[in-house]
């Protein structure tokens, strides 16, 4: 960080929300007074043209309304502006506007006001040239070595220079093997344009090769051409610097020498006329612009580098002569004569913040108040302390980190979902299958109370659901008066309709779950209004359910017994069907006045299906892993083909290619395969963490049932089982979850002080199989069965001496007994067949509200 910042002499902001580039800024006396004092011209990418003369009344001042000479709107987005003699018949300065399809030249005219703020000034179209091709940048000078006027080449997006002789258009020609543009500058002592191409290379092209080459619209070789009456445009000279150049600008130390300077992204070069290197130097920034001007010191030049760190250095050559530090990061900088102070630093911003600086060497130091020294009391602060950790302590108990708020005069959010879908579809892709994609919309509704600085509102929703907006910012409000930001959630549930469609039942399913209750059975058209037609006696027991994608779900409710069986094809398919059947069980006898209603579950652990999801989750994680591998390679192999064939192609009697170039395609071919591979590998991958997402709800859920767990209790197990909202290939779900858990059997759930003792490792990576983690999970089930509980508090930790009714084994310790319980569980968790599901449904997903 630099010592010294700019000193800010004169600054302001143009416009909202408008872009700049290098080309936008202009220094020069554009209206021709003769006082040697230099008009600042600013085009923008929105079309705005501002001509500015500061004045300010002491340093550091804005702008003032007497500032802002001129600012027209031209429509057209102004690529660059420059200043010259542009006019045939005169010398006088004209400014000259590029556009992306048309050349404009201006004359800028003052008439004198009888007070300062009343002089006025306007622009007078001088005559303009509509490109046929769109344009990218733009330079002049005395082409062919005219006296008293200058010509404008313009150079467009596929690599054509277009000469303009003034008012009339004179040739055009296309550079060879031209790909994408470059900075473009000529110099007036070697009459060349020079450029940077697309092969990383600096290329000087004589004015005189470029007018007499073969004319631009006659790209292929003609007879005459054969014949010897056209001539090729052969480059004069080229320099590899193997990067792409920023800006180019010419310097002249006098009459018989110049200096081609080259920003490149790490490197800036000074060439010499004929494109040998006269030095170089390696950047520590990236660079943004740059400014190259005659030295004081006879034979050195300075120039001006702005980097994206908000510095501007300025090297005597090679040599870090100053730094400073600017406001803002400067896409364009240029130097000149404001208002009768020489050498004054005007940058641009791409967000348009133009600041007029000078190199002052006062820095700004923070220098800390002093304070009253007094002897400390060590027993006192070690008293005060310790109430403070217990006042900590007993906050963090109570109300947790962040205060949630639950008080009329605080904010409060709610959400109202509506009953029927968007008559026209928001959803991205119209269609799933044979299957059109509904829309609902959701209205959030925020009150208020107290002042607020800042509501910021964050809507989440579990993939595939999709949202059309997920962040909202409302800053109108108060200044919070406390200053502490609060946090309010608020939940609700979205239509099953908006991811199920009613289907016929089907009677067979490879897997099926058993749900008890306490309770007479419900009809189901009452539990599910909308998905079975209405019949004779109202009782519907079976109903079949049909996910967007294809994938089935039948329902079906006893006659005799208290009891619903979910089956499905799928198993991750049986979780949101047996959560919504639960909820609306719930919520039928809460309306009906009966509050002992309860669910329960004492079929077998389905643990074996759930391997069987988590196996192939973690085979495509390897998979993913060993094909980036494989890619990484071949890059390092099309690298090393690629330097092997440039030094062949550089050596100017090259040697045979010996097939690297049938090596370089292949190569090519094979990372195109890999990187395509790796895509297809992640959005496998992606929608099996799904399928693994909705798989773990289920086994929560039929756990929690199983058990009789209390709400904390499935927050514990939610939070353990589902840590990640994505999954990553540096931080995957297993050696998450194996963690988590691993924690649990040592703390909450150990039967001995032995494993509290043990210690978890601090750093996750991904394992080498899944057979530790099934290990964990069935060693959790198994320990839950026999009675444990699930706690965080650390006063809860303590060995379970408790035995339940009827007996228990006692839990294991050793591998052995663990392998042992892995065995004899195969009685408890049985195995069904498992397919995998196409269409993953997500679980019915909270709205989070954040204020500030």
């Amino acid at each position: 960080m630099s010592l010294f910042k700019a000193r800010d002499w004169w600054s302001t902001v143009l416009g909202e929300e408008e872009e700049f580039d290098q080309g936008c800024l202009c220094l020069a006396d554009v209206d021709n007074t003769g006082t040697g004092q230099d008009k600042i011209i600013v085009g923008s990418f929105m079309g705005y043209l501002r001509i500015y003369n500061p004045h300010p009344v002491k340093t550091g001042d804005g702008a003032q309304a007497e500032d802002l000479l001129l600012e027209v709107h031209l429509r057209d987005p102004i690529l660059q502006v420059e200043v010259g003699k542009f006019v045939s018949g005169t010398e006088m300065l004209h400014l000259a506007v590029l556009h992306s399809r048309k050349l404009c030249v201006y004359s800028v005219s003052g008439t004198l006001g009888n007070v300062e703020h009343g002089n006025q000034y306007q622009i007078k179209l001088m005559y303009e040239h509509n490109l046929q091709r769109t344009a990218c940048n733009m330079t002049y000078g005395s082409f062919g070595g005219v006296k008293g006027r200058d010509l404008i080449c313009i150079q467009s997006m596929d690599g054509m220079l277009m000469v303009f002789e003034q008012e009339s258009y004179a040739f055009g020609r296309f550079l060879p093997g031209s790909l994408l543009p470059g900075p473009l500058a000529y110099s007036s002592r070697t009459d060349s344009f020079i450029t940077v191409s697309s092969c990383r290379q600096v290329e000087s092209y004589k004015y005189q090769v470029l007018a007499f080459a073969t004319d631009a619209d006659k790209r292929q070789e003609t007879e005459q051409q054969k014949l010897g009456s056209g001539k090729r445009l052969v480059v004069d000279w080229t320099l590899n610097i193997g990067e792409q150049a920023l800006d180019i600008c010419i310097v002249s130390f006098n009459q018989s020498a110049s200096s081609v300077f080259v920003l490149g992204e790490r490197n800036f070069f000074c060439l010499k006329d004929n494109g040998q290197i006269r030095f170089m130097k390696k950047l520590d920034c990236s660079p943004s612009c740059f400014l190259p001007y005659c030295s004081v010191s006879e034979g050195t030049t300075n120039t001006l580098i702005g980097n994206h760190n908000n510095m501007l250095h300025i090297y005597q050559d090679v040599t870090l002569k100053w730094a400073t530090q600017l406001p803002h990061v400067p896409v364009a900088v240029r130097v000149g004569c404001l208002h009768d102070l020489k050498g004054v630093i005007v940058t641009l911003s791409d967000n348009g913040h133009l600041q007029c600086s000078y190199l002052g060497t006062d820095p700004s130091l923070f220098q800390a108040p002093k304070v009253e020294s007094r002897e400390l009391n060590y027993d006192e602060l070690d008293t005060e302390l310790k109430e403070l950790q217990k006042i900590i302590k007993d906050v963090n108990k109570s109300q947790g980190v962040w205060p949630i708020t639950e008080r009329e005069d605080d904010l409060k959010i709610s959400a109202m979902v509506s009953p029927n879908f968007d008559s026209v579809s928001q959803a991205t892709d119209v269609e799933v299958g044979a299957d059109l994609v509904p829309s609902v919309t959701v209205k959030v509704t925020l009150q208020n109370r107290v002042g607020l600085q800042k509501i910021k509102l964050s809507i989440y929703v579990q993939p595939p659901l999709v949202l059309t907006c997920d962040q909202f910012t409302f800053e109108f409000m108060d200044r919070n008066p406390d200053g502490i930001p609060r946090v309010i959630q608020c939940k609700f549930r979205l239509p099953l309709k908006l991811i199920c469609l009613p289907c016929q039942p089907s009677k067979t399913a490879s897997h099926k779950l058993t749900i008890d209750t306490n309770k007479s059975p419900v009809s189901l058209l009452n539990l599910f209004p909308g998905f079975a037609s209405q019949s004779e006696d109202d009782q519907v027991n079976v109903m079949g359910f049909r996910f967007l994608g294809g994938s089935r779900v039948t329902l079906l409710a006893s006659k005799t017994s208290q009891r619903y069986r979910i089956q499905s094809e799928q198993f991750e398919d049986l979780w949101l069907i047996t959560n919504e059947l639960i909820i609306r069980l719930q919520e039928y006898f809460e309306k009906q006045g009966i509050k002992d209603f309860a669910c329960s579950f004492s079929g077998s652990m389905p643990l074996q299906e759930y391997f069987e999801l988590i196996d192939h989750h973690f085979e495509l994680r390897i998979n993913g892993e060993k094909l980036e591998e494989l890619l990484s390679e071949r890059a390092v192999q099309f690298r090393a083909i690629q330097r092997r064939l440039l030094t062949r192609f550089k050596d100017k009697t090259p040697a045979p290619l010996q097939h690297l170039d049938t090596l370089l395609d292949g190569t090519y071919k094979q990372v195109i395969a890999l990187a395509d591979a790796v895509e297809e590998n992640q959005g496998n991958l992606f929608q099996s963490f799904t399928r693994l997402k909705s798989a773990t709800h289920l086994v929560i859920l039929l756990i929690g049932l199983w058990q009789k767990l209390s709400a904390d209790q499935i927050a514990i197990l939610e939070a353990a089982f589902l840590p990640l909202q994505q999954d990553a290939q540096e931080l995957g779900w297993e050696e998450t979850v194996d963690a988590a858990i691993s924690h649990l059997l040592k703390t909450c759930l150990s039967k001995s002080s032995k494993e509290q003792a043990l210690n978890l490792s601090s750093q996750l990576s991904i394992p080498k199989d899944t057979s530790r983690l099934k290990k964990h999970i069935t060693l959790l089930c198994d320990r839950l069965a026999k009675g444990g509980r699930l706690c965080l508090s650390t006063d809860a930790v303590a060995p379970q001496t408790m035995v339940m009714p009827g007996g228990c084994a006692t839990i294991p310790e050793s591998d052995l007994e663990e392998r042992s319980i892995e065995q004899d569980s195969t009685e408890l968790f049985t195995n069904h067949k498992h397919l995998i599901m196409e269409t993953p449904m997500p679980e019915v997903s909270p709205l989070q509200g954040v204020s500030e």
